[in-house]
């Protein structure tokens, strides 16, 4: 018995001396439940802004002006007091006008309508520029209130209609590049100061334009319609006229004598239409006065006839076969072979272009015979 615990006796005492030097194991808490979140009442969520942020903040408030009523986020400039510039800040409102304001610049903004209570004391207003904003409608109140109003520039809105109770003072109206498809009754019947009126890109038809739609556009000079949906001439347009523009359009015939109603018309723009020869009379184009006739993009197929005084024609990217430079002119070849004692009468053609048809060079010698002022000729 003593030798058997003497044999075992140095393995306890080994294992003794293991056991000591390994830690001991301590166990792991249990994880504690965690509570369970109490249900939050659902609330209807407020519906969102249509642009919640795509629009850039307003430019901070700039430093204090010399003049205590210039609105903080505009500019006053010292030495011209008449004028406010708001423009490209990214105002959503128009700030409160001060009266000593002559010129207003708000282009390149934000701003979707035009409160009466900023424009009340502005009524010696002469230049608003509203180019490139989002207004939709103008309050007839606020350019009621406009009586000294002359510029007033509208560009790249979303005007769907001709503002009324425009001032009787204004002599510039541009309001190209919206969505106006509507023209109030009587609109401009009291702009006799009007000299130029810009209605191109917009959403016009042979249906707005009514026979009285110009009527009081007594001194009307410019006029443009170009890049709407007009598929005929528009009626009735002021006799005052010396620009006409009606490019990009779907016009296919002028009425015979339409032009011969406009007895200072000097610049005419009819390129891209779908005019042909069958829809232009002989001698639509025979005017005294006309300078600048611009019919490229059409469907013509002969050169119309043309007066001694125009000076630049265009009528490239049409489907013109060959040109009669004896039929064209507008004088007998014969009678001025010696066109230096009669200059008057010599055709004042001094640019022409051909090109975009069927025709080859060389250039036919009648043609040089006749415009013997030509300065360019692109065939």
């Amino acid at each position: 018995m003593r030798s058997s615990l003497c044999w075992l006796l140095p393995f306890l005492l080994m294992w003794a001396s293991v056991a000591q030097g390994q830690p001991t194991r301590r166990p792991r808490p249990r994880p504690r439940p965690r509570p369970r979140p109490r249900p939050t009442p659902s609330f209807p969520q407020p519906h969102e802004p249509l642009e919640p942020t795509d629009l850039p903040p307003p430019l901070p408030p700039g430093p204090p002006s010399v003049f205590p009523d210039c609105p903080r986020e505009c500019y006053c400039p010292p030495d011209f007091p008449s004028a406010l510039y708001c423009d490209s800040r990214n105002l959503r409102k128009v700030p409160v006008i001060p009266p000593r304001i002559h010129y207003l610049y708000l282009q390149n903004n934000f701003i979707t309508e035009l409160p009466v209570e900023s424009f009340r004391n502005a009524s010696d207003l002469r230049w608003v520029n509203l180019d490139n904003n989002r207004i939709r409608k103008v309050d007839p109140r606020v350019l009621g209130q406009l009586p000294s109003l002359a510029f007033l520039y509208m560009e790249k809105n979303q005007l769907q209609e001709v503002p009324a109770a425009l001032p009787r003072s204004l002599e510039q109206l541009r309001l190209s590049q919206n969505q106006i498809s509507r023209i109030p009754a009587g609109a401009f019947s009291k702009l006799g100061s009007l000299l130029l009126l810009d209605l191109q890109h917009n959403r016009l038809t042979d249906g707005t334009l009514k026979a009285d739609t110009f009527q009081g556009l007594s001194s009307l000079m410019q006029l443009n319609l170009a890049h709407n949906t007009l598929t005929k001439m528009p009626p009735k347009v002021p006799t005052a006229l010396h620009q006409l523009y009606l490019d990009s359009n779907r016009i296919d015939a002028i009425p015979s004598g339409y032009f011969k109603a406009f007895p200072n018309l000097a610049f005419i723009r009819l390129n891209y239409n779908k005019l042909s020869d069958r829809g232009v009379p002989k001698n639509s184009f025979n005017i005294s006065n006309l300078l600048v006739l611009h019919l490229s993009h059409n469907r013509i197929s002969s050169v119309p006839a043309i007066s001694t005084k125009l000076e630049h024609l265009y009528l490239n990217n049409n489907i013109i076969e060959k040109i009669n430079g004896t039929q064209i002119c507008p004088n007998n070849l014969i009678a001025f072979h010696d066109f230096s004692s009669d200059l008057e009468n010599v055709p004042h053609l001094r640019y022409l272009r051909l090109d975009g048809n069927y025709l080859r060079p060389p250039i036919p010698l009648d043609l040089m015979m006749c415009f013997r002022l030509l300065q360019s000729v692109v065939i």
